[in-house]
């Protein structure tokens, strides 16, 4: 069942991401940061913790677990280390995302060749 509801959750996120881009006509750059918006809102909310437990990858794999990601780090850093918290808490616990998004995309220029 838990990968019904995995599949079910993280199927909710994407139709909602495809009618920001179909109904709002909004472009992939708005959509994409409206999802982070929303997971970081969410996250600060206290609610994107129990839809994690609830669905598992439904919650962690779409693009709005990147908000939740920056918020509860910068939360949880700031009541360790004050304000300074904020900055290091952020990258602390997304450094790996971005860091594989960097590698991967330079890999990605080097095989496909882009021109532009």
């Amino acid at each position: 069942m838990q990968y019904v509801w995995a599949f079910v959750v993280g199927g909710a996120i994407c139709v909602v991401g495809q009618l920001l881009l179909d109904v709002a006509k909004l472009t992939p750059a708005h959509t994409m940061s409206t999802l982070v918006v929303a997971g970081a809102v969410l996250d600060g909310l206290g609610l994107y913790e129990p839809l994690i437990k609830f669905a598992g990858a439904g919650a962690t794999v779409p693009i709005t677990s990147f908000g939740n990601s920056l918020v509860h780090g910068a939360i949880r850093e700031i009541e360790t280390n004050g304000w300074v918290g904020i900055i290091t808490g952020i990258f602390e616990v997304t450094s790996a995302g971005i860091s594989a998004a960097i590698i991967f995309s330079f890999l990605a220029a080097l095989v496909c060749r882009p021109r532009g």
